[in-house]
């Protein structure tokens, strides 16, 4: 999400999208289920957790999945992979060995318990993820000429002449009534080592600002090593140019740090939960029809690698985690109320590109290792690895993520050899070093993907009110799962929350009887 504002901020919580992690540790399904099967529809996150669990508690246990890979939207593109989208659109990634980009989610934050407790219980090794870097850029194309800002300078300047105007008005009294003296002068100390402020409580070019912004010339060594302070950006200037909007994305509670990311790639995730269950996954199980009756429930898939082939599954009970773009096309049978809660979420927009450049410039010219860089182009964002610092040789950026909105929409209409086309040209208002360095790139627009139609149900505040309370009830013996059942969105741990609520539930009902 790239949020820029408090007010987005709210909304977001409203609807779920930075709503803390629910998990209260390791789901104990006690008591014997006497044999019942579930049949889980879909290897993603959410029904590989699903499995897991139930298998342990002695369920029989079975997943259709429509890809030939296990792990959904948790999905590490490396060089040698080939993928299509609808439209046609096919790609072979040329990246060299040991470079990837997630196509899906690419982070971690700290609080996400559950995802973090299966990493940690499945074996997978976490390295930080960098969110925040002071010395990434905001850029607008409107302001200071189109040249990117530094992210300290636009944070530590913004800070500072807010810090002075509080300041004055301390010094004024014209806090009185809201503070007492004494908390005023206290405040006082505050701003001044807040904003870095001088010993006059104004924020100016010196040494004390420098602490924070940076300096014209660094402090070094020997003869003529003492550093030069630098100008700080009017108030003015930065209220104009609205990078300061930009700033809300290291402050929300998703992406304050830590943020961590799986060593080698996001899907390093999927494929250590497909180690655990993949001998009960089918691959290639296109779902067609969803039916039910008192004793169980039946599906019917094709095996799209034999077209036309038909074939039926069945099971006493049924996890189904089908995005609901998908789902809703399909023939299912459940009640009035669940199928209106099935239509009524659409999937937000998404397109991400992953390019690789010859050389890692960012960091050997402009001193960028991690972080994410934040534009008004239509890519929205550059993200830098947070791996492999330092080093010689190519990498890989994520050279454009959108979320919904025209720039998102305006990217799906693209073919994918466009979009990366597209991302460097605009890349390069920022990097210019970009037209000299890139080599090849590949591009995912989720709107396009066969599997989801989407990137992660988009809920609306009254859509939650009306329909989520239904989407996540027992239906007979079919029950949902996934982000989209979840308070969680477009996160994975709102997958695995909401897999391991639907089988707690289920098992409940198993012992009844």
């Amino acid at each position: 999400m790239t949020a820029g504002s408090a007010a987005m901020y709210q909304a977001m919580t409203t609807m779920g999208l930075a709503a803390e992690s629910g998990y209260k540790g390791r789901i104990k399904l006690e008591g014997d289920p006497k044999g019942a099967s579930v049949l889980i529809l879909g290897a993603g996150l959410a029904g590989m957790t699903a499995a897991l669990e139930l298998r342990q508690a002695g369920y029989k246990v079975k997943i259709l999945e429509y890809n030939n890979r296990a792990g959904g939207r948790n999905w590490t593109v490396r060089g040698g992979d080939t993928f299509s989208e609808l439209g046609g659109g096919k790609q072979t990634c040329e990246f060299e060995e040991g470079l990837y980009v997630n196509l899906g989610p690419w982070r971690i934050p700290y609080h996400h318990n559950g995802l973090l407790d299966y990493c940690k219980r499945l074996g997978v090794k976490l390295e930080p993820f960098q969110q925040i870097n002071h010395n990434a850029f905001l850029h607008s194309s409107t302001a200071f000429g189109g040249k990117p800002q530094r992210v300290r300078d636009i944070k530590t300047d913004f800070q500072g002449h807010t810090s002075e105007l509080l300041a004055k008005v301390a010094q004024k009294g014209k806090l009185e009534g809201d503070v007492t003296k004494e908390d005023q002068e206290m405040l006082l100390e505050a701003l001044k080592s807040w904003g870095a402020l001088d010993k006059d409580y104004a924020y100016a070019k010196g040494l004390t600002s420098a602490e924070y912004r940076g300096y014209e010339k660094d402090p070094g060594g020997g003869l003529g090593a003492a550093p030069v302070p630098g100008d700080p950006i009017g108030l003015s200037d930065i209220l104009k140019s609205k990078l300061w909007g930009s700033l809300a994305n290291f402050a929300l509670y998703e992406f304050q740090t830590t943020m961590f990311q799986p060593v080698g790639g996001m899907g390093k995730v999927g494929e250590a939960f497909a180690k655990e269950v993949g001998d009960l996954i089918t691959f290639n199980a296109k779902v067609t029809k969803i039916d039910q009756d008192e004793k169980g429930v039946t599906v019917t898939y094709e095996d799209t690698t034999k077209p036309g082939a038909m074939q039926e599954a069945s099971a006493d009970w049924c996890i189904c985690t089908i995005p609901l773009t998908i789902l809703s096309q399909i023939e299912v049978k459940v009640s009035g109320a669940m199928q209106a809660a099935i239509a009524a979420v659409p999937y937000a927009s998404s397109v991400k590109v992953g390019l690789q450049f010859k050389r890692r410039f960012w960091e050997e010219d402009d001193l960028i290792f991690g972080g994410v860089s934040y534009t008004d182009l239509p890519i929205t964002q550059i993200s830098y690895p947070s791996t492999g610092f330092n080093m010689t040789g190519k990498g890989v950026l994520l050279g454009c993520y959108t979320w919904n909105g025209p720039n998102s929409y305006e990217f799906t209409a693209l073919s994918p050899q466009d979009r990366v086309k597209r991302a460097v040209e605009y890349g390069s208002q920022i990097h210019p070093q970009y037209k000299d360095e890139f080599e090849n790139g590949v591009s995912w627009a989720w709107h396009r993907s066969p599997y989801t139609l989407g990137c992660a149900g988009d809920w609306t505040e009254e859509a939650r009110h009306e329909h989520y309370d239904n989407l996540c009830q027992l239906d007979g013996r079919i029950m949902l799962a996934g982000e989209h059942a979840s308070y969680i969105p477009a996160w994975q741990e709102g997958a695995i929350l909401s897999a391991l609520n639907a089988i707690g539930r289920l098992h409940k009902r198993v012992l009844q009887g």
